[in-house]
């Protein structure tokens, strides 16, 4: 996966063409495996096993979370897809450190809300910032954050539509009136501009269901102006926050989308996760963890000036560089 290879069969072949390497880490009493007997073997895997082995290399590799952003989001396997139903997978993402947490196999994507405290029971939260979409906006969800001595950052939609139309009113009158502390940013890329003003506030007494989610501090909203050429288009999001912090807000609702640009979108194009036909038995989940564990390692290890596409192409011309990749530092 390192080196590109993402089917069964390029990975029987990788592993005929460089033998006598993996022959110094494993004995190969009968050669190398079919391309069927890597399918069977992985699709066997209990994917439970599996998941806590990743978070045993995790934790040995990231120890504490404390100050980091635990971003959670979920992401449908499309090549699973067998008549109606596909795997979909819960994933828990740090954002700063750029490692691939956890991850949750759910039936599908309405599962996420009774899958979340499962994710987050797998890792040690204190801390940490743990921001979720209006999925994982939930009392039950905000109370095991809390107690897990972490802080939270919950969009809130029309899941919950008193809440959501009380915190709207009050914050689009109170921005409107320049009541609010503002920060903004202003991003030009490639012919876009976009302008994003965060407002923030704490006070709250007024809002009946305070006493319902438990450590909630503050309320937030993000208007975000994206301007292309002679197209202007406005959003404007809004949140429930265990903290009270302006840019600490600006900053985490920003980086939240860390999940899905440094982890979907490159699963997606430098993994071609979407492609991937792979539906027997475990191996559509199994897959998926080898994929977010070969992310890790080529985020995390070995030389970084390079881009993530020629990391890969040098993982598989290079025996060095990819044992360099594996155990993190060059092997004597």
């Amino acid at each position: 996966m390192l080196s590109g290879i993402e089917d069964w069969v390029g990975m029987e072949a990788f592993a005929e063409e460089k033998e006598a390497w993996l022959r110094e880490f494993l004995e190969l009493p009968n050669g190398i495996p079919s391309h069927d007997t890597l399918s069977d073997v992985l699709g066997r895997i209990d994917p439970n096993a599996f998941q806590e082995a990743f978070l045993s290399w995790v934790h040995a590799a990231l120890p504490s979370l404390s100050g980091e952003q635990i971003c959670l989001d979920g992401k449908t396997l499309r090549g699973s897809r067998v008549g109606d139903k596909a795997v979909h997978l819960l994933s828990a993402y740090a954002a700063k450190a750029r490692w691939v947490l956890a991850q949750q196999a759910v039936g599908e994507k309405t599962n996420e809300i009774t899958a979340i405290p499962d994710l987050l029971s797998m890792l040690d939260m204190t801390g940490a910032l743990v921001s979720i979409d209006a999925m994982g906006c939930q009392k039950r969800i905000a109370q095991t954050i809390i107690d897990a001595q972490a802080d939270y950052l919950l969009a809130l939609k029309d899941n919950h539509k008193d809440l959501c139309g009380d915190v709207r009113l009050w914050l689009d009158t109170e921005a409107t009136a320049g009541h609010l502390p503002m920060h903004e940013t202003v991003d030009k890329d490639h012919g876009r501009i976009e302008i994003r003003r965060c407002h923030l506030s704490a006070q709250i007494d007024w809002l009946e269901q305070k006493s319902e989610w438990k450590g909630l501090a503050a309320v937030g909203r993000v208007e975000s102006t994206r301007i292309i050429g002679d197209k202007t288009s406005v959003e404007t999001r809004y949140y429930l926050c265990s903290f009270i912090d302006l840019e600490r807000f600006a900053e985490s609702v920003r980086q939240h989308w860390a999940i899905e640009n440094q982890q979907h979108w490159v699963l997606d194009v430098q993994f071609r996760e979407d492609d991937n036909r792979a539906r027997k038995d475990h191996s559509p989940e199994n897959l998926a963890l080898i994929r977010r564990a070969a992310l890790n390692l080529l985020n995390n290890n070995g030389p970084s000036k390079d881009s993530l596409r020629r990391r890969k192409l040098r993982a598989c011309l290079s025996d060095r560089y990819r044992a360099e990749l594996i155990f993190g530092k060059k092997r004597t």
